[in-house]
């Protein structure tokens, strides 16, 4: 069975007894009819390009990775706040990334 999708919106088209059905925008395809197929196909400039490296923002510190030993990390911590049977809760949590492996892990207090 191939899959449908919507000429007006491009959306999954789900088949029904009065023939495929768009749950976006409502519209029907009767079933003898071909709605239009999406095929996607890998183009050379489809890429993904890292631009700067996002852990340049945090602070380098002295701590052994669990995973690979490395003795470098980037470390940032943040704090969550939130309420529960009418108690507000607040509590730091510490996050820490290899800068070898890039390995994450956090410390709650």
């Amino acid at each position: 069975m191939k899959m449908r999708f919507c000429d007006n919106c491009g959306s999954y088209m789900k088949l029904t007894a009065e023939g495929y059905w768009c749950p976006r925008c409502g519209k029907i395809v009767p079933s003898e009819s071909e709605a239009r197929e999406m095929r996607t196909e890998q183009s050379e400039s489809s890429g993904i390009y890292v631009i700067d490296e996002p852990s340049n923002d945090y602070a380098r510190i002295s701590q052994v990775c669990p995973k690979c030993g490395n003795e470098e990390v980037y470390h940032w911590v943040s704090s969550i706040s939130g309420e529960h049977a009418g108690i507000r809760r607040e509590r730091t949590v510490e996050h820490f990334k290899c800068a070898k492996c890039s390995y994450s892990w956090n410390k709650s207090s």
